[in-house]
């Protein structure tokens, strides 16, 4: 595969002298065209400071991202501001959707910023495959939770880019939304072959990725690939329904046995987490 993504030395400070903090240290990965990736780890470990320099949001202190083989942080702040247009597709926990636009005005937002002509195929295809018909004008707070995200996705795949980035895209929302809006993006990473980069604390979506970033006080701690997450999302969600069904049942009975411990996370070690992705996930949920 091409490589399309390039990380090198990354890194990331806030403030000065005795109060700064160091967000990122040193982090360096490359990515192939079409992976889906997640990345994982506990608040305030870096990882969405690491989405949002790999965006073109902020600017890093020290190291470089290539798309393409090219340095963004090389351009002006107006070039990035195209860049995170054209070039990567942005999806957060809160949706960001303008209030006073509608289903299709959203979507279209950032193809109308750029000047350009709205591909119609495109935004009714898009409309159709994210279950918004009929809801093409109605305005955010006439949506639900579920909803709202899919129009920020569509607002996110309306460029067709090579890259899409996800913070806790289904941070807000029930587990049936969450299912569906995973279901959306995974399709869209295989079906059109972009490149998926998703920040979650859900250990359903992780095991869907084909490679796992844990990311532990702004360094890369593990950075392992899933052979279990290449044989189908139906196997997947079979599996993950299981050890849900196990850990409730667990969970029930370390409670009538008055038992105050923190139950340990299903799953962790068997047939979809490696040794050290099972390490590195339970730190996420310390």
């Amino acid at each position: 595969m091409m490589q399309i993504l390039s990380v090198e030395h990354l890194g990331k400070v806030y403030g000065r002298g005795d109060t700064a903090i160091r967000a990122l240290d040193n982090v360096s990965f490359t990515v192939e065209a079409g992976e889906f990736i997640a990345i994982i780890g506990s608040s305030g470990s870096g990882k969405s400071t690491l989405l949002h320099l790999i965006g073109g949001v902020d600017r890093p202190t020290s190291g470089t991202v290539r798309v393409g083989g090219e340095d963004i942080f090389s351009r002006s702040d107006e070039e990035l501001a195209v860049f995170r247009r054209r070039e990567v597709g942005l999806i957060y926990q809160f949706y960001n959707l303008i209030p006073v636009l509608n289903v299709v005005e959203n979507m279209t937002l950032p193809v109308l910023m750029d000047g350009r002509r709205v591909n119609e195929e495109r935004l009714g295809a898009l409309v159709r495959t994210l279950g918004l018909t009929g809801r093409e004008h109605h305005l955010p707070n006439q949506l639900s939770g579920g909803q709202q995200q899919r129009v920020a996705i569509g607002r996110a795949l309306m460029n067709a880019p090579a890259i899409v980035l996800a913070d806790e895209p289904t941070g807000n929302l029930d587990s049936k939304n969450s299912a569906e809006i995973m279901q959306l993006l995974r399709r869209s990473n295989r079906k059109l072959g972009q490149t998926l980069i998703v920040i979650t604390h859900d250990e359903d979506i992780a095991l869907m990725a084909d490679r796992v970033i844990a990311i532990e006080d702004g360094r890369i701690a593990r950075d392992e690939r899933q052979g279990a997450a290449r044989r189908g999302d139906e196997t997947v969600r079979t599996a993950s329904r299981v050890r849900r069904t196990a850990a409730t049942g667990a969970a029930k009975t370390a409670g009538t046995a008055g038992g105050t411990g923190a139950p340990r996370p299903a799953g962790l070690g068997g047939a979809h987490f490696s040794t050290g992705a099972a390490s590195a996930w339970a730190g996420v949920r310390r």
